[in-house]
């Protein structure tokens, strides 16, 4: 196909394949003529991935650079290719020296330690880890830190996911590239799904009807049904009203 049809089925305008090309981050088409060229389905896959990294997964055109030259390195092991996509979508923070990080260091190298993961304590997940523990504790926040494992627990059946996704393709190709979406934007998709549960649970314990009718119930259940009994003399649901059948607003029949 001509450039003008990989921009429509990609959905990438030509001016940006062209700085693709010239940037290497897409690799040149099959020369037809000397101003002409012939591109091919993985030039379209590789643009599809290339704006996925750049739209949803966030990362910068330097780091796909590097993701993908490490894909297309056939001597580069998988668990390498890994480790860059990981370090693309890793924050890094400028935090300074001092012995508050210092501190979040040895938290994070003691994790590290309890749980047996195979990480290097200084790698970039663990310097950014260490960076929002020491800014928890300059908010004020110190106590969300108690809460590290129970974050690791979540991460760990997650993480194995991802890699037996990635362990069902055959072909190295697909199985790198598998690892890089999978790193990258499967960050984002744990993301969005972590926000929508906050969402709910937040609902379920704040806003929702049961929540809201709690205190209502408990109050009818004392004042107006003490009143009931004793101006009926019963047990508070003649007629049909008192607390427990009709909510505060019944009470019993009027004389």
């Amino acid at each position: 196909m001509r450039i003008g049809e990989l921009s429509r089925r990609s959905g990438v305008p030509v001016p940006t394949i062209k700085y693709y090309l010239r940037e290497g981050l897409l690799s040149a088409g099959e020369l037809t003529s000397p101003n002409q060229a012939r591109y091919g389905p993985g030039h379209e896959r590789r643009l599809r991935l290339i704006r996925a990294l750049l739209d949803v997964g966030g990362l910068s055109l330097a780091a796909i650079g590097e993701v993908l030259e490490a894909m297309d390195d056939p001597e580069q092991p998988v668990h390498k290719v890994l480790g860059v996509a990981a370090d693309g979508v890793t924050p890094t923070g400028e935090e300074g020296a001092g012995p508050e990080l210092e501190d979040a260091r040895e938290e994070v190298a003691e994790l590290l330690r309890r749980r047996d993961w195979q990480a290097d304590e200084r790698g970039p997940a663990a310097e950014s880890l260490a960076g929002v523990l020491s800014a928890l504790r300059r908010a004020g926040h110190g106590g969300y830190i108690d809460l590290l494992d129970v974050y690791a627990d979540a991460a760990e059946p997650v993480a194995r996911a991802d890699l037996d996704y990635v362990q069902r393709r055959v072909a190295r190709e697909d199985l790198v590239e598998s690892v890089v979406v999978g790193t990258v934007l499967g960050e984002a998709m744990f993301g969005a799904l972590r926000r929508l549960a906050h969402i709910d649970v937040s609902f379920r314990r704040f806003e929702s009807p049961q929540y809201l009718s709690g205190p209502v119930e408990r109050e009818g259940s004392g004042a107006e049904g003490a009143d009931g009994d004793e101006r009926g003399g019963g047990d508070g649901r003649k007629g049909g009203g008192g607390a427990g059948a009709g909510g505060p607003e019944a009470g019993p029949p009027d004389a």
